[in-house]
């Protein structure tokens, strides 16, 4: 199944000169999601992982899957604020602004090999401020999967990165 069959392209959004990936076409899908779901389980037997992360919001969709089937706990990195205990934050830039995410300072433990799981990367800003987050928890990335596009310079930063589509422009 060619899961970029799945995925709409919608121009000029959130604003002029960006090309929205939009995945609700993927996952409305159940035969989509399901080998979605399954490509991402498979690449990710190839690290060892004790945790995995996601990154808000649509990230939650893949992760939580994942993490059920595999039996690993789930760790939600939110927008600032969202989340009620002690955290961890991290300022990062974006395609078209700027933002901070946060982790609680009690979800990654020393050592613990996260595995990160996005639904797209664009600029990487989003991808590299997760991987500040697992660290400065004491945590290691084993890896960073995307359903979309790689990173050049996640690369370069000596990160795993497994996508399982690239779209032209990214």
């Amino acid at each position: 199944m060619n899961l970029k069959h799945y995925i709409r392209s919608i121009p000029d959004y959130p604003k002029k000169g960006i090309l929205f990936r939009d995945i609700s076409t993927l996952i409305k899908d159940e035969n989509a999601f399901e080998e979605c779901i399954n490509q991402i389980i498979e690449r990710s037997k190839n690290y060892k992982i004790d945790k995995i992360a996601a990154i808000e919001s649509r990230g939650f969709v893949f992760a939580s899957a994942v993490s059920y089937l595999l039996k690993k706990p789930f760790i939600m990195l939110r927008k600032r604020n969202k989340l009620p205990a002690e955290t961890y934050s991290v300022d990062f830039e974006l395609e078209y602004g700027t933002a901070t995410i946060e982790v609680h300072k009690d979800s990654i433990h020393q050592n613990d090999s996260v595995l990160i799981i996005d639904d797209l990367i664009a600029t990487g800003g989003t991808a590299e401020a997760a991987a500040k987050l697992v660290e400065i928890s004491g945590g290691k990335v084993a890896a960073f999967v995307f359903d979309l596009c790689g990173s050049d310079n996640l690369i370069k930063n000596g990160y795993k990165i497994e996508n399982l589509m690239d779209f032209p422009g990214h």
